[in-house]
């Protein structure tokens, strides 16, 4: 149960993901990709710290801070400014397609690293929801704007980022708590967020903010910055890196649903049978075989 519950949560941590992207996809056009990744973590964290601090959560350990803050760096701050910028060049359902490669590449990193083993039941698992992604999205491909390979190429790359935080996190939470360990992390990543804001001029763009950009902003913090990584280092805590990521397939489901009514993306016939394989794939990848 402890495994299937990481499941549930990471899936719920993904959905939210996904709508972050179309958000980020609306915002794209009055911010540049530092700001966006400011509104995201800069909000987040905001709204972790006095939850950590009411909450008297078990904070990562003096010897682990180094590595704390060093991933939340990697993760909050390098990865997010490249997930912006791959977004600006392409649609938030192409960009959420690339990042579903996630369990890949974490199955990949995990197995280099030596933290976990990949089984056949896994890869055909994760093989059947990236598959079931791609053809939700495959109606779609034909009208991607020009130039959109190298948002996905840009996104491709950056999930090494994720890949290697999902691998690398979670002996630091068990030494510390999932919230404590994430505060650090997001913090870290958005001090260095705002300090490039502030030497590249990003925040003038907030002067001609909309009450919709605004509200959009807000909601990128709040539900797609906080909430979304609080159940996300939940379910890393109680499910292998590999399960946890295979998650990241419904992603580009809630992207798309959400950008086809705030800009008109398109939605495609495929988007159920996409969704069948899946939630299929998810299936597979957590359930274990029965021994002989």
């Amino acid at each position: 149960m402890g495994e299937w519950a990481g499941v549930a949560i990471a899936l719920a941590s993904s959905s939210l993901g996904g709508t972050a992207a179309a958000i980020t996809r609306y915002l794209v056009g009055g911010a540049d990709p530092v700001l966006l990744a400011i509104l995201r973590w800069g909000i987040g964290f905001l709204c972790l710290l006095p939850c950590a601090l009411l909450l008297g959560v078990r904070w990562p350990q003096r010897p682990d801070w180094p590595a704390v803050a060093l991933l939340g760096i990697c993760f909050f701050g390098l990865f997010f400014i490249l997930y912006n910028i791959a977004v600006s060049y392409t649609t938030a359902a192409r960009a959420s397609l690339a990042l579903a490669t996630l369990p890949l590449h974490t199955m990949v990193v995990g197995a280099i690293l030596g933290v976990e083993r990949l089984t056949a039941r896994k890869i055909i698992g994760v093989c059947i929801a990236v598959l079931g992604v791609a053809a939700a999205l495959a109606a779609g491909l034909a009208q991607s704007p020009p130039g959109a390979w190298r948002g996905e190429l840009i996104m491709t790359g950056a999930v090494f980022c994720m890949a290697f935080y999902n691998v690398l996190s979670r002996p630091l939470m068990q030494r510390s708590s999932a919230l404590g360990f994430l505060t650090v992390g997001m913090g870290a990543g958005a001090a260095v967020l705002v300090l490039a804001g502030l030497v590249k001029g990003s925040f003038a763009a907030l002067d001609h903010f909309t009450p919709g950009q605004w509200i959009a902003g807000i909601y990128l913090g709040a539900g797609g910055g906080a909430l979304a990584f609080i159940l996300w280092v939940m379910a890393l805590a109680r499910a292998t890196p590999t399960r946890v990521a295979n998650t990241m397939t419904v992603n580009p489901i809630a992207a798309t649903l959400l950008a086809a009514l705030l800009i008109g993306e398109p939605i495609t016939a495929n988007l159920l049978i996409g969704l069948v394989a899946v939630f299929a794939g998810i299936f597979i990848a957590t359930s274990q075989a029965k021994p002989a």
